[in-house]
């Protein structure tokens, strides 16, 4: 029987999800690959991955699409990880620079813009080392890890999933665990277990394993009171909510 193919997000918010997949049997199972976020999304959208923790965003455009885990990258508060980066007031932004490695922020960023910051921006598309080129009146959607490095630098800093929060009353969702394909019963309970492995061992994770992150960043904090991670009812509704509002952006 072929591996399921399995596209992970390479980001610090995936790490548990990674370290439960990585020391459960299931790995035997599975094809795991770790990539960002809007590669998750292509690989699904090609059909080169069978499952992945793919952007909400672009989950109406999967054909056969099935939400098969109980678990997801979401935010009942800041994130952190997905800001708005300026250095002018939010009415005062002229351009916003929209993170490439991004579906479900982006189309975050434009909704916050459009129903609750009621701006009119120019959006502009970029390219790797964006987030270090912003000046004047232009802004940067910047997400993922990077977004610790430059959180600093910028005068005014506007976490994404919080103003979403501020607005509607409702959690955000980011990235959820999707198929391209119907799965077994017993192939998602055992996904899902090793999911929940991944979440209950967050305290267990090794320090020197977040090397990468700037020394200011406590990565376990991050992962235990930024990111919160069981798709509940609640986050359902922030996503059927999200995904209205996706549909009526031009």
């Amino acid at each position: 029987m072929s591996k399921i193919r399995v596209s992970a997000i390479s980001y610090t918010n995936t790490v548990p999800f990674i370290y439960g997949l990585e020391n459960s049997s299931i790995i035997n199972h599975i094809e795991l690959s770790k990539d960002i976020p809007s590669e998750c999304a292509k690989k699904l959208l090609e059909n080169k991955a069978d499952i992945g923790l793919v952007p909400v965003a672009v989950i109406p455009k999967i054909f056969n699409a099935e939400i098969v885990a109980d678990y997801c990258i979401g935010a009942t508060g800041p994130a952190r990880s997905v800001i708005l980066g300026s250095y002018k007031p939010i009415n005062e932004i002229e351009t916003i620079y929209l993170d490439y490695h991004s579906r479900s922020s982006v189309m975050l960023a434009r909704i916050l813009a459009k129903e609750f910051w009621n701006i009119k921006v120019k959006w502009a598309d970029t390219t790797e080392g964006f987030e270090n080129k912003i000046n004047g009146s232009n802004a940067a959607v910047v997400i993922g890890d990077k977004a610790f490095t430059v959180e600093q630098k910028f005068t005014y800093k506007y976490d994404l999933a919080e103003e979403w929060i501020k607005y509607t009353g409702l959690p955000f969702v980011f990235a959820v665990w999707a198929s391209n394909k119907p799965l077994g019963q017993l192939f998602k309970t055992e996904f899902n277990n090793a999911l929940k492995k991944g979440i209950d061992s967050i305290d267990k994770l090794e320090k020197s394993s977040f090397s990468y992150l700037p020394q200011h960043v406590d990565a376990i904090d991050y992962l235990k009171n930024n990111i919160s991670y069981n798709l509940d009812d609640n986050k359902k509704k922030g996503m059927t909510l999200f995904l209205k509002y996706a549909s009526e952006i031009n």
